[in-house]
């Protein structure tokens, strides 16, 4: 069954919520007021005001009538997708009427927000029938208020064991005549009560890692045509911990993930984008070590690798406590099984032009060379391989392509921070490569 894409984005970076009702203040709507006005790098892709957890259960109803005051307003001027979050539980009914009442209320187009807004986040969805029920309620509303069929988008936070295992069930119910799945757009982990669900306990109190639910979530959004976004990462100063989390998604193909500040945003907004210049990393004990770049040598300043000369072509590596005599080419041999390369955006996109040449002129695979002078213990170490490039590889090479396109024609309001980073150069080249 071929499923039908209903949406434009390819890739979310950042899925940023804001509570849509704070009590005791003059002005309940302060944040998402605030929120809606973000732009470029700190704007996110997706905004989320959030009328379900990030809002006291009384303020909810002043909730809905908040999102349509501030969408009604600045909603035309938000650079990325606006999604609200509402209240919705697999076990609930008289929840699952109020996000019908509020979904009613937010999508009347007299209220003027609607225009504004993309979608709907469904929180605490169950087994897939619940999934419907939910998609149901939106054709409803999209059918009382005169809406295309459709046209509002649903992402569902998996919150529980029965969403999870939903999962598998998306490819072969989305598409079916007796309901509009395929309105579906993202699928958002959320470790917080998925850990409440499976009744879970830690020593220290925290969260499991939950490796096999990202893993399940961005195998079930690639096999059904839709994007997967990790849960929150509360510890908002922790930004080394933030990107390692992000590498650990990007890996499983979870390029997006939620994001609590608007200096998450702006970190996870640049964290899936090629970097600026490429980098040589080392192995060290199973630990990579970014080497420093210096006068076009690369520059290992730490203790745990020690490198001397012990004669003519002769050299003793010490990595922990293995100490190794090598000769000049068993030397650059160990180094170079160490030794790996980030491409900087500009070096992905000479390699695809390099390849798209070859094409041209009848080739089917050609070899890369790539070099580099590592520098370590005052010891210089030339090394090189050559990577063979074929069409698989070039279309694995296309998925950071593909994802810096989107942002860039998606995103025009971060152009020009794009341009400063990378170059107009490297911009324009990367835009019609691939």
């Amino acid at each position: 069954m071929s499923l039908e894409r209903r949406h434009d984005r390819e890739f979310v970076r950042t899925f940023f919520t804001s509570p849509t009702a704070v009590e005791g203040e003059d002005d309940s709507a302060k944040m998402i007021r605030r929120a809606v006005q973000l732009r470029g790098m700190q704007a996110p892709d997706v905004w989320v005001p959030d009328n379900e957890d990030a809002t006291a259960p009384s303020m909810r109803d002043e909730g809905a009538e908040n999102i349509i005051s501030v969408i009604s307003e600045h909603g035309a001027e938000f650079p990325g997708e606006i999604h609200p979050r509402i209240v919705w539980h697999r076990d609930s009914p008289a929840t699952r009427y109020q996000c019908f009442e509020h979904l009613l209320e937010i999508a009347d187009p007299e209220k003027d927000a609607i225009e504004h807004i993309d979608g709907f986040v469904i929180p605490e969805v169950g087994d897939i029938d619940d999934w419907k029920k939910a998609d149901e309620f939106i054709t409803i509303v999209e059918t009382e208020h005169g809406l295309a069929e459709g046209s509002l988008a649903m992402s569902v936070i998996v919150e529980s064991a029965e969403a999870e295992l939903a999962l598998a069930d998306l490819r072969e119910e989305m598409g079916k005549p007796s309901n509009n799945l395929e309105r579906l757009f993202l699928l958002v982990d959320g470790e917080v009560d998925y850990t409440k669900d499976m009744r879970a306990i830690t020593p220290t109190g925290g969260l499991p890692p939950w490796e096999e639910l990202r893993h399940n979530t961005s195998r079930g959004a690639s096999a059904a045509g839709l994007i997967a976004i990790d849960g929150p990462y509360d510890d908002i100063r922790d930004i080394e911990g933030y990107h390692e989390r992000m590498t650990d998604n990007q890996a499983k193909g979870m390029l997006g993930i939620w994001s609590l500040t608007p200096g998450q945003v702006k970190e996870a907004n640049k964290s899936p984008l090629p970097p600026k210049t490429g980098s040589w990393l080392l192995d060290v004990n199973g630990r990579e070590v970014e080497l420093d770049a210096d006068d076009g040598r690369y520059v290992y300043d730490g203790d745990d690798v020690t490198l001397e000369t012990t004669g003519d072509d002769r050299y003793r590596l010490l990595i922990g406590g293995d100490e190794r005599e090598l000769d000049g080419d068993e030397l650059t041999e160990e180094l170079l099984d160490l030794a790996s390369y980030i491409p900087s955006l500009n070096d992905i996109v000479d390699s695809m032009e390099e390849f798209e040449a070859a094409k041209e002129a009848g080739k089917g695979a050609i070899a890369m060379k790539r070099s580099a002078t590592l520098l370590v213990d005052s010891v210089e170490v030339e090394i090189s391989n050559d990577r063979m490039w074929d069409e698989a590889t070039y279309q694995a090479a296309q998925t950071p392509i593909t994802l810096f396109q989107d942002v860039y024609e998606n995103r025009p309001d971060q152009h020009e921070e794009l341009e400063e980073l990378y170059g107009k150069d490297v911009v324009d080249r990367a835009m019609v490569v691939g």
